[in-house]
């Protein structure tokens, strides 16, 4: 069978045989789904019939579960004129337009196609390309202040490149709607570097039939582009603040630095510059002293487009910088992601009775909170961290190397990439985290907090083990751990436990 995207080798054919196949899945899975609601029948699976990649699969069963009509949609969410001129000037993605015009657009002998970029949202915000292409494409909606996400739409490549947060690519038949099928979508997420968010996506679509491979490859090239002039402008900003500062920290009396809004660092004085403070995810608070955790104690003012942060306690009683995520010469000093470096040894001192909450409500953005003796904390996960705390608080028993890897990947050698993460984690949590085998230490108390959807739960994960949990919160059959029980039932079922393979 051919991987699901891979062209044949005459692109020039109407109705290739990639196309067909995939239409008969699309059939097939959506019929035999329909079936099993209707029976309530869980009979095996049909081993000689094509399967859909897991990230399409698990789309379709999301929207068969919202009820959308394959064949109409749902209602369309357009922006009126004045909300998409606000939105382009507050994506940050309008001066890169035309770097993505020349690099996506503009190549000789490429096939005729659309160049949309979406907002974090999913609103297109611009859309251009060849007039024939873009008239086919009104007629589906894809047009400049549509709204397009799955449960208007259905399975797409904006939505599913945002859902993910990677490239994807959604071809033909693997569009939910049937009106789709005649397109291919290829889509790249686009991060502030500055702050790790995700602000939007870039997306190119064409007829299914014509859509080259390597275009998924040149979609991500060009996020990546994308990405490197927003860095370049935030280091623009950061210098400009540097100038702004430089007086001030002159007239200030004792240590003091200089940080943007999302902490990174544009000057400093009496004390060594750190790449980056981690700021509070949920923002300050209205008091007028704050604890960092490289930092100790700190009065905080608000300065121009950034932050003026006095240290109030001597360096010598204050957390040692050389231990935390703002100390140079540290590999996690400019990790936007992870967000827990610098607490291994406070969090080490506060493991008895310590409460911690996985907060993964929101796709795409899942935190950490820590509640104990030493303080209290809340940082933003990687999505790989989130994936393996999660397998973690759901099997407080533990669980090897070769058990998480099966659970991540389906292929249980692939320890050294678990035992790399695994290491990163423990360093920076202490004793919250015990090994041999890997698991929360017992005197901790895990809450997992999900999204209302369940497929909504971590939803750039296609790890076997995290689409079972899925499925498993969908049937009602596991709980997440801290859930409420459904209503009416007691005793509770155990919290979100999940056949794993032996170790």
């Amino acid at each position: 069978m051919r991987q699901p995207g891979r062209q044949t080798r005459r692109p020039e054919r109407r109705t290739p045989q990639t196309a067909a196949e995939l239409a008969k899945v699309h059939e097939r899975a959506l019929a035999e789904a329909a079936a099993r609601a209707a029976a309530r029948d869980t009979a095996p699976d049909d081993p000689s019939l094509f399967q859909p990649r897991p990230e399409i699969g698990d789309s379709w069963e999301r929207l068969r579960r919202l009820g959308l009509d394959p064949d109409a949609g749902a209602a369309a969410v357009h922006l009126g004129p004045a909300e998409i001129e606000r939105r382009r000037r507050t994506s940050g993605l309008d001066p890169l337009l035309p770097v993505l015009r020349g690099t996506l657009l503009e190549q000789p002998g490429q096939p005729p196609l659309i160049l949309a970029i979406a907002d974090a949202d999913g609103h297109i915000l611009w859309q251009e390309g060849e007039r024939g292409l873009r008239r086919s494409a009104d007629r589906i909606g894809f047009l400049t202040g549509a709204r397009w996400i799955e449960e208007s739409v259905g399975t797409n490549g904006i939505a599913a490149a945002l859902r993910a947060q990677r490239p994807m690519q959604v071809h033909s038949a693997e569009h939910y709607l049937r009106s789709h099928h005649s397109w291919t979508c290829v889509a790249a997420p686009v991060h502030d570097p500055g702050t790790g968010r995700l602000i939007g996506a870039i997306n190119l679509s064409g007829p299914a039939h014509s859509v080259r491979p390597y275009l998924l490859q040149l979609t991500a090239t060009a996020a990546k582009l994308a990405e490197t002039e927003l860095r370049a402008r935030r280091l623009e900003s950061l210098h400009h603040l540097r100038t702004l500062a430089a007086p001030m920290l002159a007239r200030v009396n004792g240590p003091a630095l200089v940080v943007d809004a999302a902490g990174w660092t544009a000057a400093a004085a009496g004390l060594p510059p750190p790449a980056r403070l981690r700021l509070p995810a949920e923002g300050w608070s209205t008091t007028a002293v704050h604890w960092l955790p490289s930092l100790g104690e700190c009065v905080i003012e608000p300065l121009a487009d950034g932050w003026l942060v006095r240290p109030v306690l001597p360096r010598d009683t204050a957390p040692a910088p050389t231990g935390g995520p703002d100390a140079p010469g540290r590999p996690d000093d400019t990790d936007d992601t992870g967000g827990l470096s610098g607490l291994g040894g406070l969090l080490a001192e506060q493991a008895e009775g310590a409460r911690v909450r996985l907060d993964l409500r929101r796709a795409g953005s899942p935190a950490l909170s820590v509640h104990g003796a030493a303080g209290s904390w809340s940082h933003a996960l990687s999505p790989r961290h989130a994936e393996l705390l999660l397998l973690l608080a759901t099997e407080r028993n533990g669980l090897s190397a070769a058990q998480l890897a099966d659970a991540l990947f389906g292929d249980p050698a692939r320890t050294v990439t678990v035992r790399a993460e695994l290491s990163r984690l423990r360093r920076h949590l202490g004793g919250l985290l015990a090994h041999r085998p890997y698991r929360f230490a017992e005197s901790v108390l895990v809450g997992v907090a999900g999204p209302d959807d369940p497929y909504d739960l971590l939803p750039s994960s296609s790890g076997p083990a995290v689409r079972r949990l899925r499925a498993g919160l969908a049937g009602g059959t596991v709980r997440l751990p801290g859930a409420p029980p459904p209503p009416g039932q007691l005793p509770a079922p155990r919290t979100g436990r999940l056949p794993l393979p032996p170790a």
